[in-house]
């Protein structure tokens, strides 16, 4: 289904939040917002929580029934390393404060159409440790009341149901942390102290190393791509035989094999196809999976045109094999230092693969 106006705005607003995430790390984007602000503005709507498609871990929460507490409401998606990498704070916020009074309340906006299935939501939710409630919005009509447009982005609500604080993208963990113990303060609680929580994320929520991050999200998609250097072009929807360019520049991508390119993916149309992309960054990743539901492809990864080794992401082995169960963001590479510009292979062993979007740490 054609996205509407205003999820194509948001969806090109996190692909700029990904683009600049090399700064992410120097970013404070901290907003504080008075009481007086907040009710003039009218954003943080907590009465749109109405209009979840599902909740999960909690029976449905109302704006009348959250009176009297501080909540911070996370907006999030499942195959999101942005999110991923704040994940490992707010899961400690809400373990911290949850008998102090904060509700913390993930808001699940998809950014692909494939994020949309419930039963994957919720397994997403349980193996990324997502224990706190969880409004299911896949109409956005959450975002869209928070005229939200990025992912993660997080809103600070006190006790009178006004948004005092957000945060978008990685970063200002500190100030977020204080913020919440402000708004309890005020919402009279027992007293959250001055004490910060220590977080060391690991996998995939390891924060990323950004002083050699020279690589910023790109989509596959005929949509959002960019770099694509296949020689002749991209064909909209058409089954198409591309090659690799002679020589692979910094942060170009092309095709080898029989695709078609699609508005929001890539999707193998004969076993044997591979994807290039020259890249600068510790680690890479990948959201694909197999095009038809439940079945299962075969790839292997190389980097520099040999086995990735101790290089390896935690979905492929040593020698860079691995297989696509389902569509979800993988890991593919996280090398040690020196991190230097490398070619990146993936080639898939079996057709029927859908490929959406690179990211990288």
């Amino acid at each position: 289904m054609k996205p509407l106006p205003f999820l194509l705005a948001a969806l090109f607003a996190g692909a700029a939040v990904a683009a600049i995430d090399t700064l992410a790390k120097d970013r404070n984007v901290l907003q504080p917002i008075s009481p007086e602000a907040g009710r003039a503005s009218g954003t943080g709507e907590l009465r749109s929580l109405d209009r979840a498609t599902e909740w999960l871990n909690s029976p449905p929460l109302t704006e009348a029934g959250l009176r009297g507490k501080v909540v911070l409401v996370e907006f999030w998606t499942y195959t999101c390393i942005n999110w991923l990498r704040v994940q490992p704070y707010v899961r400690a916020w809400a373990d911290k404060y949850k008998d102090q009074g904060l509700v913390v309340i993930g808001v699940h906006a998809p950014e692909f159409s494939f994020e949309k299935n419930l039963e994957d939501v919720r397994r997403a939710a349980k193996e990324l440790r997502v224990d706190y409630p969880v409004a299911v919005d896949n109409d956005h009509a959450i975002w869209r009341a928070f005229d939200n447009n990025y992912w993660p982005a997080l809103y600070f609500v006190d006790a009178k149901g006004q948004v005092r604080h957000h945060q978008y993208g990685e970063g200002g963990y500190a100030e977020s942390e204080r913020v919440i113990q402000e708004l309890l303060a005020e919402a009279g609680g027992p007293g959250a102290g001055r004490a910060l929580v220590s977080v060391e994320g690991r996998g995939v929520e390891a924060a990323a190393d950004w002083g050699s991050l020279k690589s910023s999200e790109n989509y596959l998609g005929l949509a959002r791509t960019v770099g694509f250097a296949s020689p002749g072009g991209a064909r909209a929807d058409q089954r198409q035989v591309y090659a690799p360019p002679a020589r692979h520049r910094l942060n170009e991508w092309a095709l080898s094999g029989e695709w078609k390119m699609g508005r929001e993916a890539v999707v193998l149309e004969k076993a044997g196809g591979r994807i290039v992309y020259r890249f600068h960054a510790r680690d890479l990743h990948l959201v694909m999976g197999p095009a038809v539901r439940g079945a299962a492809v075969r790839f292997r990864v190389l980097i520099d045109g040999k086995p990735p080794g101790a290089a390896h992401g935690t979905d492929v082995d040593d020698q860079g094999y691995g297989t696509l169960d389902r569509q979800r963001m993988y890991q593919l590479i996280r090398q040690q230092r020196p991190i230097e510009d490398r070619l990146f292979e993936i080639e898939f062993l079996d057709t029927g693969a859908e490929a959406f979007a690179f990211t990288f740490g």
